[in-house]
């Protein structure tokens, strides 16, 4: 099993959720974050005072997958999500060691589908 987490634009969130949707993949979680990466700091006024903003608005999307998923599951974060810009996000892939549905108590692979 891979744990795969995306950080990814706000704008991309319901594309990507089709796209997984559509390649059998509906499990997956988002979490709202902010971060810094290689773009720029932008600026905002608040209250008529211009403040430099470092930190960028993104969301984490994460899915646990079987190993035979991996490649689908990243192909189509890759297609959704790219603009072709600095900024669009990155992709991280774990090893998972076990998984264990609460309800049933069924573990392994059979826990995830």
């Amino acid at each position: 099993m891979k744990k795969v987490e995306a950080i990814v634009r706000p704008s991309k969130v319901k594309l990507i959720q089709a796209g997984l949707k559509k390649a059998n993949i509906p499990c997956f979680t988002v979490i709202p974050v902010k971060g810094s990466g290689l773009q720029k700091s932008y600026s905002e006024k608040y209250r008529g005072t211009e403040l430099s903003m470092v930190l960028q608005t993104r969301v984490m999307i994460i899915c646990v997958i079987s190993d035979e998923n991996l490649d689908k599951c990243v192909d189509v974060i890759l297609e959704n999500a790219s603009d072709g810009q600095v900024g669009d996000g990155k992709i991280f892939i774990y090893d998972v060691q076990d998984a264990i549905r609460i309800s049933t108590k069924v573990r392994g692979g059979a826990a995830i589908k």
